[in-house]
């Protein structure tokens, strides 16, 4: 089995799942997003978490905010937004039918 391709294929859209389910229970900066994911087993890297954020606020999920006294690589914090919330509750709709129709 090819690892990164499943990380790629399957796993990153989970990746996103976590990130929206943590930022809609508060704040979270990107580094302890990073250590949470790896803690659920996620092989994922910052060079893949960063962008993912990235594409995430782009797509109007999250905002996100950095102390800019703090220079260029100040942490940044992301919050969900509404439209991240409502992404969330269909998602969350979707797992548990998935989750009925998958098991054993």
């Amino acid at each position: 089995m090819d690892l990164k391709l499943v990380n790629h294929e399957i796993l990153l859209s989970f990746w996103k799942v976590h990130v929206l389910h943590h930022a809609a229970e508060g704040e979270v900066i990107g580094n302890w997003m990073l250590e949470e994911l790896r803690h659920h087993g996620y092989d994922v890297s910052p060079g893949t978490l960063y962008p993912l954020l990235k594409r995430m606020e782009k797509n109007g999920w999250l905002t996100s905010t950095a102390d800019e006294s703090r220079g260029p690589k100040a942490p940044r914090r992301y919050k969900i937004t509404k439209e991240g919330r409502e992404v969330l509750k269909v998602v969350r709709k979707q797992l548990r039918e998935l989750g009925v129709e998958v098991s054993e």
